[in-house]
């Protein structure tokens, strides 16, 4: 499936050929939407994820090296039916927590975080037509994302301005280029954020890909993430209709809205942590397996060496942690958007700082095993053929995303002052 009749399955919500899958035929889907007790959507869902991260681990390292567009993993992702979880189930989606959907993030990084990405950000964007729209807007783009198996991907980097917005009649001319923009490449549908000079605001919308104007440049070149469909998106003279826009400009955003940030904060946590948690278990495996003792340890395997055993109880305290963490975040992420349009500034504040909590130590732990596995798998780990360094340098990069330091420096104001973070695209 490609971006190519996207808009047609928007305007027509027809059928697609992973329709049978998204609208809650596979695994994922049916437990949730079916009427199933919960317990058996929990273990459909985790039988899906285990089916679907074995098949992508398989050519994780060769496609790091080769990078480009994923496409056929894109449709293993399609056709597994996961793109409908956080559908809610009016519109023929799953409607799964939160916490499920974070979860599921964290299982795919473990194997492969370029992908994991993909999904993640994928439902990003279906989370903004949630909280930003209006219920014609939830019925006009999510029943034909469930039918049609859509992609979504995002050109919504809330720092680059080059994209602005100038009134149209009753919409809007769109024109400029957006960078950074994850998973535009082979997507369906973008969500895109404009610049608007007459109100000093941004405008955020959403359109097929293939919309006449808009050129998506696969031109992301990163040493890591290298298979996110990153690219950059142009558009040019590109007409926005108002059913299109999510957030006008110049109007100030609920609580509820900029719940969104949270959303995209704890789906870089969980893919932080999937890292972590994938280095860590290849790390074991490698010493349990491969790894041969230092001739000074006087251990007959290496995995009884008393420094690899320190090592790796550092390690698992990282990673711990950053689970406890990110597991409470979750759980208020799904608390607040319940509460809808009456959650309150102090309820979107204290979920902001759990989430920054999770998000620190998430990011520590997929830089700590990542770099320091090597220490404990020694010299033969460094092998291409193993692809040990993928861990690392994906996690370098995305952890780049936003610089940490003021995320702690948040943390700090709240310990000192009981300050909430402010509302940004960040926090």
């Amino acid at each position: 499936m490609t971006a190519s009749s996207s808009s047609s399955r928007i305007a027509a919500a027809p059928q697609g050929r992973a329709a049978a899958a998204a609208r809650g035929n596979g695994p994922a889907g049916a437990g949730a939407a079916g009427g199933r007790p919960a317990v058996h959507a929990e273990t459909a869902l985790a039988a899906t994820l285990e089916v679907l991260a074995g098949r992508l681990a398989a050519t994780a390292v060769e496609r790091d090296r080769a990078g480009g567009h994923a496409a056929a993993e894109r449709e293993l992702i399609r056709a597994s039916g996961l793109l409908t979880l956080s559908v809610p189930t009016q519109y023929g989606g799953a409607g799964a927590p939160w916490a499920d959907i974070l979860g599921a993030v964290r299982r795919l990084a473990e194997a492969d975080s370029a992908l994991a990405h993909l999904f993640g950000f994928h439902h990003l964007q279906i989370a903004g037509v949630l909280l930003y729209g209006r219920p014609e807007q939830h019925e006009h783009f999510l029943r034909p994302t469930v039918q049609g198996g859509l992609f979504w991907g995002n050109a919504l980097n809330p720092l680059d301005r080059r994209v602005v917005a100038a009134q149209d009649g009753d919409g809007f001319r769109i024109d400029g280029v957006k960078s950074f923009s994850s998973g535009s490449v082979g997507s369906d549908v973008l969500t895109f954020s404009a610049w608007h000079k007459p109100t000093e605001t941004a405008l955020i919308a959403a359109v097929p890909t293939d919309t006449d104007g808009i050129t998506v440049n696969p031109d992301w070149d990163a040493f890591g993430q290298r298979q996110t469909d990153s690219g950059t998106v142009r558009f040019d003279h590109v007409r926005l209709e108002p059913l299109q826009v999510l957030q006008a400009p110049g109007i100030a955003p609920k609580p509820r809205a900029t719940l969104r940030s949270q959303v995209a904060q704890l789906i870089m946590t969980n893919l932080y942590l999937g890292i972590a948690q994938g280095a860590l278990a290849e790390a074991r495996r490698f010493v349990q397996e491969e790894a041969r003792p230092w001739f000074a340890s006087g251990a007959a395997r290496h995995a009884d060496d008393p420094y690899v055993q320190e090592r790796f109880g550092e390690f698992r305290l990282a990673v711990r942690a950053a689970e406890a963490l990110a597991g409470e975040a979750a759980g208020l992420l799904d608390a607040a958007v319940a509460r809808g349009d009456d959650v309150t500034a102090g309820e979107r504040g204290e979920l902001a700082v759990a989430g920054t909590e999770a998000k620190v130590l998430a990011h520590r732990a997929a830089l700590r095993v990542a770099n320091d596995l090597f220490e404990v798998t020694g010299a033969r780990s460094t092998s291409a053929r193993y692809g040990y360094d993928r861990y690392w340098r994906n996690a370098r990069v995305h952890t780049l995303h936003d610089p940490v330091a003021y995320k702690v420096r948040d943390l700090g104001r709240y310990a000192l002052d009981g300050a909430l973070p402010e509302p940004t695209a960040y926090s």
